[in-house]
C-alpha cells in the first residue's frame, strides 16, 4: 500500500488557520521554505478540496514570473505545478495545473490511490484530511509547529470517536523557533516507518 500524508504548518495550540481564515502567523522563512521544497519532492500525488485548490492554484503557477517571488518560492512552484494533483469538489467545473477534478467520494478514490505501493499521497487542508482520518486512511502526520498561539481557529485534527495511537518518526528544529514533528499511525499501514527504517514488515491496513 501506498502513503497518505497529512501535513501543515500549526500553532501551539493546535490551529492551522485563525477564525477568519488568516495565515498570516506562519513565518516561513528560506531554511523552513527548502524543507517543505524537499518533502514536495517525495509526493507522487497532492489532494485538495476545493477551499485549499483555490488558494494554492491562485498564486503558484505565476509565482515563477513575481520579481518579489524569492528563488525558494520559484522552486516551490515548479514542484507545484508538475505534480499532479486530485481535487474533490461538487461546485468546481473545471481545474487546471495538472489537476483532475474527482466529484465522488474521497475516501473510495483515496483507497483506489493508495492500492499502488509506490504511491506517496499529499493531503491539503483540514476538512479533507478529517474525512480520511475517520476513514483510517492517513498513514502519517507532519506538524510545523509554529512560535504563536492563535486562541481559536480552525483545528489541525478532526474530532474523533476514538483514540488514534502514534509514534514518533522525526523532529527537526530550526532557526526560526519552528519545530517539525513527524509521525506515523499505529492503526494504518506503517509504510511511513518503513520508509523510515528499510523495514520490510507492515502492519495490516484496516482500510
Amino acid at each position: 500500500m501506498g502513503t497518505v500524508i497529512y501535513s501543515l504548518s500549526m500553532s501551539l495550540d493546535g490551529f492551522v488557520e485563525t477564525p477568519s481564515r488568516s495565515l498570516d502567523w506562519v513565518q516561513v522563512d528560506e531554511e523552513l521554505h527548502s524543507f517543505f521544497n524537499e518533502q514536495s519532492r517525495k509526493v507522487t500525488t497532492s489532494l485538495y478540496g476545493r477551499r485549499m485548490y483555490e488558494l494554492m492554484a491562485g498564486y503558484w503557477p505565476t509565482a515563477p514570473s513575481d520579481p518579489d517571488a524569492s528563488p525558494v518560492e520559484r522552486e516551490f512552484a515548479e514542484i507545484w505545478a508538475q505534480t499532479p494533483k486530485v481535487v474533490f469538489s461538487s461546485t468546481l467545473r473545471e481545474v487546471g495545473w495538472n489537476s483532475r477534478l474527482v466529484r465522488g467520494d474521497p475516501v473510495e478514490e483515496v483507497r483506489r490511490l493508495k492500492a499502488d505501493p509506490a504511491a506517496v499521497i499529499d493531503v491539503g487542508g483540514p476538512a479533507l484530511a478529517g474525512t480520511l482520518i475517520r476513514a483510517g486512511l492517513v498513514d502519517e502526520y507532519g506538524v510545523a509547529v509554529h512560535p504563536v498561539v492563535l486562541g481559536a481557529g480552525t483545528p489541525y485534527l478532526p474530532a474523533l470517536d476514538q483514540r488514534l495511537g502514534l509514534r514518533l518518526l522525526e523532529t527537526r528544529n530550526f532557526a526560526s523557533g519552528v519545530v517539525f514533528l513527524r509521525y506515523a499511525a499505529e492503526t494504518t499501514t506503517d509504510a511511513a516507518a518503513e520508509r523510515t527504517t528499510g523495514a520490510a514488515t507492515a502492519e495490516p491496513d484496516p482500510s
